[in-house]
């Protein structure tokens, strides 16, 4: 069931993503994205990558996602980096302040900064799960042959975020 609506979600949300994203020449960022590019490359744990992606074209995402998802009671930041392109998402961070050390401020508790047209999830019992096309030999941009989907559940002891469940599911079919 999940695997269904990831695939239709992704395939909805990639012929979309790159216009509907990309910022318009000469647009100004919102404080949001302004606020965490600058925490992004001021993080030594930022992918070189992704700091000369936001240097360049590409840019954070302008719908910054504000849930509840390590059981604090706050809300964390659901941050994704576009690429600027075809590539859509390419990386996702989640900020929070419950770190497991007293007065460490916001800090990202997850990166995964080797992604390509990924879309994300959160449950209604914030659970924070993604997905990410797995493209074979031929496949069209719109239509990879799988997609890798991944569910994260918080680990209150370490204070990060842990793989709790991988799988692979078909794609979506061309022309549904």
């Amino acid at each position: 069931m999940m695997r269904g609506r990831m695939a239709l979600a992704l395939l909805a949300a990639a012929g979309a993503a790159v216009a509907a994203l990309a910022p318009a020449a000469g647009a100004q960022m919102t404080q949001g994205q302004a606020f965490f590019e600058e925490r992004l490359l001021a993080d030594p744990q930022t992918s070189r990558h992704v700091s000369e992606l936001l240097r360049g074209a590409g840019f954070v995402d302008r719908s910054v996602a504000f849930r509840e998802l390590t059981g604090d009671k706050k809300p964390e930041a659901l941050v994704r980096v576009q690429s600027g392109g075809a590539a859509g998402t390419v990386a996702i961070y989640v900020f929070s302040t419950d770190t497991g050390r007293r007065g460490s401020g916001l800090q990202a508790v997850f990166r995964s900064q080797k992604l390509y047209r990924a879309f994300t999830t959160v449950n209604d019992e914030g659970v924070l799960s993604y997905a990410t096309a797995r493209y074979a030999p031929g496949d069209a941009l719109c239509c990879p042959a799988k997609l890798l989907e991944t569910s994260l559940r918080w680990d209150d002891r370490r204070h990060t975020f842990v793989i709790g469940q991988r799988t692979e599911a078909a794609g979506p079919v061309p022309g549904t």
